[in-house]
């Protein structure tokens, strides 16, 4: 028996919004439609397909079929909206992208794509083609140069971070001593438990991995903000941090060593005017602000 269309698009609505009542919501229809519609999808496949929590989530059954929901949505719209001459709506676009590129690149290309309205996930650049792959979003900034199934993938540039410190931190920890030495006993600054950038950084100088103090910062400018008050080293983007570093207000602990970060993005597979528009907006603010 053939998926219905309808079905399918219902049941990405539940996931991407969350609960029955917001997915109602969005498609215009009552809650009891919506839930009606998914119990017949559950029927044709035989399987529950959404976790009734708080926010509705798929189920392994489920996870395999929410891309496919969201791509008959998104279709669905663009067609009407060829058929009919005019927008019917904004196209919802769900984006996952790396702390830092949020942060710096990232935004000035969605104003350029005025047609849609975004949901945007953030995660660890080496993560972010997990959400991707579980239909959770139709595109990722992402360091995974294999495209995920039902992906294309296109190399945007290198993300170059510079080691540094504020000029206490190295004074108390680094001044007189060989980056190798100091590594070990230094407080570190990492963005999460999924950041290896400081431990990749600090296996290479030393040629063995590390446990030293480490301050867990989730957010790209308290993570900056740790870095410059002196709680400990940290990796910062270049662009950020070489101004700084040229005047003082940070010591660069390795000068001449960086860590690059390349970046690609991955996007649904889809002959779609939205995300066709969104991959140029991408491409071209990443040519600007990227090695």
């Amino acid at each position: 028996m053939a998926l219905d269309p309808v079905q399918l698009a219902t049941f990405h609505a539940v996931i991407a919004h969350g609960s029955f009542d917001a997915a109602a919501r969005a498609l215009h229809v009552t809650p009891s439609a919506v839930s009606q519609r998914i119990k017949a999808l559950e029927q044709v496949v035989g399987q529950v397909l959404v976790r009734r929590a708080r926010p509705c989530e798929p189920t392994a059954a489920g996870a395999s079929l929410v891309r496919l929901g969201g791509q008959i949505a998104l279709l669905e719209r663009e067609a009407l909206d060829a058929a009919r001459g005019a927008l019917t709506g904004r196209a919802r676009v769900a984006v996952v992208v790396n702390a830092d590129s949020l942060a710096s690149w990232f935004l000035p290309a969605l104003a350029d794509v005025p047609d849609a309205v975004f949901d945007l996930h953030t995660d660890d650049e080496g993560h972010t083609a997990e959400l991707l792959r579980a239909g959770t979003v139709m595109a990722a900034v992402t360091t995974e140069h294999t495209p995920v199934q039902g992906c294309r993938v296109l190399p945007l540039g290198v993300m170059r971070y510079l080691p540094v410190a504020a000029p206490a931190v190295h004074a108390a920890w680094f001044a007189g001593r060989e980056p190798a030495d100091a590594l070990p006993d230094a407080p570190m600054v990492r963005f999460n438990r999924k950041d290896v950038l400081q431990h990749r950084f600090a296996r290479e100088v030393t040629g063995r991995d590390l446990d030293p103090p480490v301050h867990c910062v989730p957010a790209s400018s308290a993570f900056d903000a740790a870095v410059r008050l002196g709680l400990g080293w940290g990796l910062l983007p270049d662009f950020m941090a070489a101004a700084d570093v040229e005047a003082g207000r940070l010591v660069h602990l390795a000068p001449g060593r960086h860590v690059d970060v390349p970046l690609y993005w991955q996007y649904w597979r889809l002959e779609s005017a939205v995300l066709a528009a969104l991959t140029t907006a991408v491409r071209a603010a990443a040519a600007t602000a990227l090695h």
